[in-house]
């Protein structure tokens, strides 16, 4: 199973992100560093084929990275791309909140 949320995650990566047009350097820097974090979170779950207490640990950063890169693209990405980013980080934000309330009570 975990091989598999794996793939699902590392699908999530995709292509560099641009921010608006005529938009602010803070939202081209801040589409930069919330691309970065989503690969890092890619990356910990690729990690995380550990005992459930360890999983539970990087499922709640995930989710957590999740939120906080989908507040950026929200605020910095616009049309086709803004709705296909928020999307992907969304479904997988679900996805993990949904794995923790099942997986993880009392962990």
């Amino acid at each position: 199973m975990a091989a598999g949320l794996c793939l699902a995650a590392a699908a999530l990566a995709g292509p560099p992100a641009r921010a608006q047009p005529g938009g602010d350097t803070a939202c081209a820097r801040d589409v930069l560093v919330a691309q970065s974090m989503q690969r890092q979170a890619i990356d910990q779950l690729e990690q995380a084929d550990g005992d459930d207490a360890r999983n539970c640990r990087v499922w709640r950063r995930h989710v957590d990275t999740m939120r906080r890169v989908a507040s950026v693209y929200g605020r910095c990405l616009s049309g086709t791309e803004r709705i296909e980013r928020l999307s992907q980080v969304q479904g997988s934000e679900k996805e993990f909140a949904g794995l923790l309330k099942t997986r993880c009570r009392g962990l």
